[in-house]
């Protein structure tokens, strides 16, 4: 789905735009399939090694990862997308309605950065409320890729598979502060910004709907905040640069997605693609890919 020029301006000025209607729930279809498919083999597995009682076999796609993690945490290992590394995720790592906005405000030629993830937010009550891996804390998304990638045109998609709303933890963000550049981090709760960095601006909750897109610029500050429902905040996180530009990741594979000026440079082999991820995950295991002091 192409941006209005009014869209692109707003991009440009906060650092921050909500699309909604992005892509649609027949996108979406296949790999909310693909993850309800490995969520059911990684819940008797579990119970088969005596972890979990309930597979929790009629819930929904937004209820039943939160049964399943209330009785072991463990359900969410492996499940990340370098990880699991479905061909239907793949596919949609290439999905035409999203790569036409993201044209929009990069061009034509687009390589997909090796920075993405699923993310399954569950219940605070399970989880917990303080920051770290599911409450994650302000920061910039500069500051978890390399100093190599500081003038490269990266842009975040954080796309909803379910509603994101205040109540299930949506993000929160900080519009125009992109303007000022990159802040230090530090890991403290996970990588954030240092606490006397931190800007002085009030926060903006972005919440979205399902098929809708929040773009980021790499140095808008944001965080995400509990989950206060009953059911899990199901999202992809994803980001796109120009083809050529260095990712931050050296070790990890980017591959070209959308090409206007030669086609034949898209990746499109799934078995490819996997492999250079398992190669890449075996050879850079214990690298530090964040920039925290």
């Amino acid at each position: 789905m192409a941006l209005t020029d009014q869209q692109v301006r707003a991009f440009h000025e906060e650092g921050v735009l909500v699309a909604e209607g992005v892509v649609t729930d027949a996108d979406l279809a296949p790999v909310i399939v693909e993850y309800e498919a490995w969520i059911d083999r990684r819940a008797r597995t579990l119970q088969a090694e005596g972890k979990i009682a309930e597979l929790c076999e009629g819930e929904s796609f937004e209820r039943r990862f939160a049964c399943l993690y209330a009785q072991s945490p463990e359900i969410e290992r492996g499940m990340d997308i370098m990880q699991m590394r479905g061909p239907a995720t793949f596919a949609f790592l290439r999905n035409e309605r999203l790569l036409d906005a993201v044209e929009c405000l990069i061009g034509p030629e687009i390589t997909c950065n090796p920075i993405h993830h699923v993310r399954a937010k569950p219940p605070a009550g399970a989880s917990g409320e303080g920051a770290g891996f599911y409450n994650v804390p302000w920061h910039q998304d500069a500051g978890v890729t390399w100093e190599e990638a500081d003038a490269s045109e990266i842009v975040t998609c954080w796309i909803a598979l379910v509603d994101a709303t205040v109540e299930n933890g949506c993000m929160e963000v900080m519009p125009g502060v992109w303007k000022q550049g990159y802040r230090e981090h530090q890991a403290q709760g996970g990588t954030t910004i240092r606490p006397d960095l931190l800007p002085k601006v009030t926060p903006r909750p972005v919440p979205v709907r399902k098929g809708g897109v929040v773009f980021m610029h790499r140095h808008t500050p944001h965080r995400s905040v509990p989950n206060h429902t009953d059911k899990v905040r199901w999202s992809l996180d994803l980001r796109y640069q120009p083809t050529g530009t260095p990712t931050g990741r050296p070790f990890h594979p980017e591959f070209v997605a959308r090409s206007r000026r030669d086609p034949s440079l898209v990746l499109t082999d799934h078995a490819e693609w996997s492999r250079r991820w398992a190669q890449a995950l075996e050879a850079s295991h214990g690298l530090q890919a964040h920039r925290v002091k």
